[in-house]
């Protein structure tokens, strides 16, 4: 599954962000292969940050996380920067954007 998140930036934080953001932990990139993400993609317009994430259930992947060492020192770390992530609903896997359209889909029949 392919799931698109949008988080905001702090205001001034735009480049400490990318600059931190440069590379993560190799635990975290270790976490995510646990977990079943085996991508996530990230663009900066602004303020606004948009995700792409590739795994193979976002909710699985964000419940176990929670219970993540490594990922609660990733989130102090770099939570600094972030006023926080869009929610569209409850649950784990709130912070999806839910898909509206693609052009494979379209043009697959």
């Amino acid at each position: 599954m392919t799931i698109a998140l949008h988080s905001r930036l702090k205001e001034g934080h735009e480049q400490a962000y990318e600059r931190d953001h440069q590379y993560i932990p190799d635990e975290m990139v270790a976490e995510f292969a646990r977990v079943g993400i085996r991508e996530w993609r990230i663009w900066r317009s602004g303020r606004d940050l948009f995700h792409l994430v590739d795994c193979d259930d976002i909710e699985a992947a964000m419940t176990a996380l929670e219970e993540s060492p490594a990922n609660a020192r990733w989130q102090e770390f770099i939570n600094q920067h972030l006023e926080g992530f869009a929610t569209f609903g409850e649950g784990p896997g709130a912070t999806s954007v839910p898909q509206v359209w693609t052009l494979t889909g379209q043009t697959a029949g």
